[in-house]
């Protein structure tokens, strides 16, 4: 072509790599600063709980145990994806822009899809930790030592590393001509939707990635709670049953959670026909609460944490109570 038609490719090819357009919430202006402060108070109370976790492990000695070590893994992890995700959503909503520059939408959806893959993994490494505590409990201590459980999260989040750094250098090496994200934060999947180029590697490794994590994660949980109902239905002591039953049950309904909000945004973008809606409220939910209910449910509901952090424990409660009325306001 012309020198004046080449020109005119590398400025369009400049614009596309450094401007993207994400898809709006679609907030009415009366709902914008209740929007906001729903997006801020989520994120306050992300941060303030998932810490306390994490800083109460890391300070008392005594809880330096194979559970508690898996544990504070999962705040670091509710901590970068909440941090990917809720400050750009707080921006957008507030200054009513919905540009990123595509480094900055590349690096958001590398540490989201980070905190999709560790959400999974950890969860299963906890669900073994508990397989081996109700199964085999007088063998519990000489098989979770501390080595084995450090080798455990080495490998959990090498592993996410490893994934996650192939999926996005297989994106990378395409060349794009769109600017529209088909969302309301960047992930793998909308980023594609820019590419003009065949992706058909790109889907075969993505769908291949998602296929042996949900193998690994849903294969290793219903084998391990299956072992363990069937453990406590054994089990003629009714407190230790209970206990178990509970413990695993309320696990057992995060990941669910999690498992549904996250395979309906990835199957979501395979289908035309899917709601845009359900898929913004379904993708915002796995990134909001998680973060939220984990600390409650894995941390400040714990025993041995709770007595050692209290205030903590009132704090994020009340705080989350405070939340729930903000979102039923939002919702009427």
């Amino acid at each position: 072509g012309s020198p004046f038609e080449n020109t005119r490719m590398d400025n369009l090819t400049l614009n596309v790599t450094f401007s993207l357009v994400l898809e709006s919430f679609a907030i009415p202006p009366e709902g914008v600063y209740p929007a906001f402060i729903f997006g801020m108070l989520s994120y306050c109370i992300i941060l303030i709980c998932n810490l306390a976790i994490l800083l109460t492990v890391a300070l008392e000695k005594h809880l330096h145990e194979p559970m508690y070590l898996l544990l504070i893994n999962l705040p670091i992890n509710d901590l970068i994806g909440a941090t990917a995700f809720l400050p750009q959503l707080m921006k957008e909503i507030l200054l009513d822009t919905r540009t990123i520059s595509y480094p900055a939408c590349v690096t958001q959806a590398f540490f989201i899809h980070i905190y999709g893959g560790g959400s999974s993994l950890i969860l299963t490494a906890m669900a073994y930790d508990r397989y081996v505590a109700i199964c085999c409990p007088l063998r519990y201590n000489a098989i979770m030592t501390n080595t084995y459980v450090k080798k455990i999260i080495t490998l959990i989040w090498i592993t996410d590393l490893i994934l996650m750094v192939v999926l996005f250098s297989l994106l990378l090496r395409l060349p794009r001509c769109q600017s529209m994200i088909s969302g309301t934060y960047c992930d793998n999947p909308s980023l594609l939707r820019l590419v003009c180029a065949d992706i058909t590697i790109n889907n075969i490794y993505g769908l291949f990635m998602t296929a042996l994590m949900q193998l690994v994660s849903v294969g290793t949980i219903t084998y391990t709670y299956l072992q363990i109902l069937l453990t406590c239905l054994k089990n003629k002591h009714s407190d230790a049953k209970s206990k178990a039953i509970q413990t695993c049950a309320t696990h057992l309904v995060v990941f669910l959670m999690l498992e549904v909000s996250g395979l309906f945004t990835i199957l979501s973008y395979r289908f035309e026909r899917a709601s845009p809606f359900l898929r913004k409220m379904f993708g915002a939910s796995t990134l909001i609460f998680p973060p939220i209910m984990n600390p409650i449910i894995y941390g400040l509901k714990t025993k041995e944490i709770r007595k050692h952090y209290i205030y903590s424990n009132i704090y994020c409660n009340r705080s989350f109570y405070v939340l729930m009325e903000v979102n039923c306001y939002l919702c009427h």
